[in-house]
């Protein structure tokens, strides 16, 4: 008996939807960077991308508990003297929110090649309609 070890050739990939509605952005991105890695599955191995596909929609509608759109900062650097951008998240949930999402699902990942890869199959809306329709994608409760 051999122990089993996923590659390109043997990875059957799904797609699924997460609805961030009314969701604390911390636990949706959980949810989603476990699809996306694979954890729920049998077949799982760590240094192999046998993740899924996810579409996640509502993204503007996702909450964040306590003071965080108040008190929390998306801050980029441009690595230049004085580069330093600070955007609360309160504007950055209005105006972007599929950064907002996407920086937390990144945040819950690992810090290798892997997720590079996994990153790609993620895709987020703002709003209800996705063009994803024809992959027959499946809702994650």
């Amino acid at each position: 008996m051999s122990t089993f070890m996923a590659n390109k050739g043997n990875i059957v990939r799904k797609w699924y939807v997460v609805d961030a509605a009314g969701k604390p952005l911390g636990k949706t991105a959980v949810i989603v960077a476990d699809l996306l890695r694979g954890k729920g599955k049998p077949t799982y191995t760590p240094h192999a991308d046998c993740g899924d596909n996810v579409i996640v929609i509502n993204a503007g509608k996702a909450i964040l508990t306590g003071n965080k759109m108040e008190q929390k900062y998306y801050r980029t650097h441009s690595g230049w003297v004085g580069g330093l951008k600070e955007t609360k998240y309160r504007i950055l949930m209005q105006e972007k929110p599929e950064v907002a999402v996407r920086v937390a699902v990144r945040g819950m990942m690992p810090r290798n090649i892997v997720t590079k890869d996994s990153l790609k199959r993620l895709h987020i809306y703002a709003g209800e309609q996705h063009e994803h329709q024809a992959q027959k994608p499946e809702l994650v409760k």
